[in-house]
């Protein structure tokens, strides 16, 4: 009797200095399956060194707890106001760097491809993206905002990394190398 091997898993991330959105899913072939979700929300009474310590311990946990292979994160936009660019990307290194620091390969994608790959629309709405991800994951309920985008981001990395292969190309024929 073989035993099945357990799903390959991914956390996403949307990081934030507030909220920073978690999600791991698994995914075997082309079917995805929800693990955890969820948000670290940093004392923001804190001081920037402290929260930034608060993202990556958790993470860091996140990741010994429910051994992920890859990490997928957003990547940083470019915002109105400067200041809040430079300290997203202060919460999006300590993500990056608990991730690395244990030994996951880590992935990037900008907002408007986590949505159009997961809502099919680049300028997808936040309550599009939780629908979506409930749908795709069979969840009773909608996920919060946050863990919704981590989720997602984990799920764009899912469906983009399994190659020609992975698609459904059942009653398609290829002639003159195009699918008809």
């Amino acid at each position: 009797m073989s035993v099945a091997a357990p799903a390959h898993r991914i956390l996403g991330i949307d990081p934030g200095l507030r909220v920073t959105g978690f999600g791991i899913i698994g995914r075997e072939g082309s079917r995805l399956s929800y693990v955890t979700s969820g948000c670290i929300r940093p004392d923001a009474g804190e001081d920037l060194p402290a929260r930034l310590s608060v993202i990556f311990d958790s993470l860091t946990q996140l990741v010994a707890e429910h051994s992920p292979r890859e990490a997928a994160i957003e990547k940083v936009f470019v915002n109105v106001n400067p200041q809040s660019t430079l300290l997203l990307g202060q919460a999006r290194g300590a993500a990056i760097c608990a991730a690395a620091a244990a030994g996951l390969p880590v992935h990037e994608y900008t907002a408007q491809a986590v949505k159009q790959s997961v809502v099919g629309a680049g300028n997808a709405r936040k309550e599009q993206v939780q629908e979506m991800v409930r749908r795709l994951l069979a969840l009773p309920g909608h996920p919060s905002p946050d863990a919704a985008d981590a989720l997602a981001c984990a799920i764009c990395h899912a469906h983009g990394t399994q190659g020609m292969g992975g698609l459904g190309t059942t009653g398609l024929r290829v002639r003159r190398g195009r699918l008809s």
